[in-house]
């Protein structure tokens, strides 16, 4: 009776031993096919996560055990297949990869491989390759909500599908690649950012300061001043705009309920910085009734976005505004800024440097600078710097050629402007005052940005749109003839440029009748 009692034992362990194995083979079966599948009809971040079965489904009994010779593809047996958003569930593993849609503008969009702990920075640095710029400073990730009308740049550190991880399923939210000279220029001018009547500081240690030299010691520290002021404010889901005094300090945002007090008896608090995000509002006036165009809101990062969930603010001028967005964003990163700032600067430095060591080795075995001045015939440069300067020199020469046989005619029957203006970042064509004022505005509107389009009222004449202290400023400027040729001038005739380069390059090193020098051209790039 007891070996037949064993005898059943092992014939039940058998049947189990099989069942697992034949269920394990469907499991692997089933798996196999549905991660080779790849859904591209939704915008958003698509997870590519492949299931590799684990050594002890590849393990034979008479076969020994092979170890993965690339163990970096592989991802845990059990890891979600997550498509479309990722609202309502929880970030994925690091391990797996995403395919993120990134647009250039309303209708250009390129999509970019990322895994879970790929940064901002990255994402741009990645684009900016891609579309062969120049330069890779101050380029930023926009997140955009075009039917509620908010924007908010994201930070270099940002994980970028940690933040598609908020956005609804049926949204309209996008990820727009700009530039944003903006986005650290607090570090550089602090003064202009904070004005004197809106920041304090309760701090012993800092009694008897300046305004001025407050700012400059707790920017360049990664800490903010103290940010007062009034704002209009509208409570989510309501109508009615009201008139309070807020202050914000590194523990929260505050309103007094009573004029300006700040004691605390006085003061509500409004919400955590921590959980906040500050965003942009564009046409607030039309969307949500706001008394003024100088609109932000503050939302909770775990929100939805939903109308009931904003907390709408407008301010009295542009640089109130930028005072308190820029103070947001100190008080809930703090040092973390002052990093991202110092490492767009140093890789912007080395890309700079790697293309000036690279311009001509790349060409080192096809082309060669060449001298032909002297009598004894041509001679090959071997200085790198004074190749350079010929090959500037000799681009100098190109564009008088240029504008020399494409001046204007004397004869009054119009003939082809000087083309060289066309292909330059800077210029835009024929977009309107507005258009440009717009374009001017998302990138930064710092002092110095600047770029120039086809006059709208004066045949044959071009604009120069130029922001200095937030604000938009126009110059108007005009083909002059002078015996049988053609110039450009923007102070009838005392200053002439024989085309819009030559007049962009003189402005980038003096002011002559502008406020400020031409410093940032305002960019739009095809991805």
């Amino acid at each position: 009776m007891e070996v037949k009692g064993c005898r059943s034992e092992l014939e039940v362990f058998r049947r189990s031993t099989i069942e697992t194995v034949s269920r394990r083979d469907s499991v692997s079966v089933k798996c196999s096919p549905s991660s080779q599948i790849l859904q591209m009809s939704t915008p958003r971040s698509i997870p590519l996560t492949y299931s590799i079965p684990t050594k002890r489904e590849f393990r034979a009994s008479s076969a020994p055990l092979i170890p993965n010779p690339f163990p970096e593809l592989c991802s845990p047996t059990h890891s979600p297949v997550l498509t479309g958003s990722f609202s309502g569930r929880d970030p994925p593993s690091n391990s797996s990869t995403h395919v993120l849609r990134v647009f250039g503008d309303a209708t250009h969009s390129r999509s970019v491989l990322v895994t879970s702990g790929t940064t901002a920075h990255d994402v741009c640095r990645m684009l900016a390759q891609n579309a062969h710029c120049t330069d890779e400073e101050s380029w930023a990730l926009i997140e955009h909500h075009s039917a509620l009308g908010l924007e908010r740049c994201l930070e270099d550190h940002e994980l970028v599908v940690q933040v598609q991880s908020s956005w609804h399923v049926e949204s309209d939210t996008k990820l727009i690649f700009r530039k944003n000279y903006a986005k650290y220029e607090f570090f550089k001018k602090p003064v202009l950012f904070f004005p004197e009547h809106m920041i304090s500081d309760s701090a012993d240690v800092t009694k008897g300061r300046t305004s001025s030299e407050l700012v400059q010691n707790m920017v360049k520290s990664g800490s903010c001043p103290e940010s007062q002021g009034f704002l209009h404010v509208r409570e989510g889901g309501k109508k009615s705009w009201k008139k309070l005094y807020f202050v914000l300090r590194r523990s929260g945002l505050y309103c007094s309920n009573k004029g300006q007090s700040k004691e605390p008896r006085h003061l509500q608090f409004v919400g955590d910085l921590e959980d906040l995000n500050v965003f942009t509002v564009f046409n607030g006036h039309k969307l949500y009734g706001a008394p003024g165009e100088h609109v932000f809101c503050i939302k909770a990062s775990k929100d939805r976005f939903r109308c009931q969930d904003l907390k709408l603010m407008c301010a009295d001028s542009e640089q109130s505004r930028t005072c308190w967005i820029t103070a947001f964003r100190l008080f809930k990163h703090g040092k973390q800024l002052q990093c991202n700032y110092q490492l767009s600067q140093s890789s912007a430095r080395l890309h700079k440097s790697s293309r000036q060591d690279s311009k001509y080795a790349d060409r080192e075995e096809s082309m060669v600078a060449m001298d032909f001045s002297g009598k004894s015939g041509g001679r090959v440069i071997q200085n790198p710097h004074e190749a350079q300067n010929a090959e500037q020199e000799e681009g100098r020469n190109w564009r008088k050629r240029e504008a020399l046989r494409h001046s204007l005619p004397t004869n009054g029957h119009g003939s082809h402007l000087s083309a060289v203006h066309r292909v330059q970042p800077w210029f835009h064509g024929g977009v309107s005052r507005n258009e440009a004022q717009r374009l001017l505005e998302e990138q930064g509107q710092v002092d110095g940005m600047f770029l120039i389009r086809d006059s709208q009222l004066h045949a044959q004449c071009f604009v120069l749109s130029l922001c200095y202290k937030l604000k938009t400023k126009h110059y108007l400027i005009i083909p002059l003839e002078q015996g049988d040729k053609q110039y450009y001038t923007m102070d009838d005739g005392v200053t002439l440029f024989t085309d819009l380069l030559q007049l962009v390059e003189f402005h980038q090193i003096n002011r002559g009748i502008l406020p400020v020098c031409l410093k940032h051209p305002c960019t739009c790039i095809a991805i």
